[in-house]
């Protein structure tokens, strides 16, 4: 999702196909916003440098303010921020 000026994480789950995901807005405005895979794979590049940081803020940035994240080690969803 564009937001702030960034690209940034609004779904995340490590066994969930992307498939599964419905993507958000009119059929135009999903159309302007298809990612290269070079554009994707600097993106991930970008959340795996927030990793590396060991800084949950960092890692909190990559991702929309409405984002849910799925943890792989744990059955809480994380819907906001400071649970990110």
């Amino acid at each position: 999702t564009f937001e702030d000026g960034q690209w940034k994480i609004a779904h995340h789950h490590s066994s969930q196909m992307p498939e599964e995901i419905q993507p958000k807005g009119t059929r135009a405005e999903l159309e302007n916003n298809v990612l290269s895979s070079k554009e994707i794979r600097a993106l991930f590049d970008l959340w795996n440098n927030a990793l590396a940081t060991g800084e949950p803020s960092d890692v909190a940035a990559r991702y929309t303010q409405d984002a849910i994240l799925l943890p792989t080690i744990s059955d809480i969803p994380r819907s906001d921020k400071d649970s990110i």
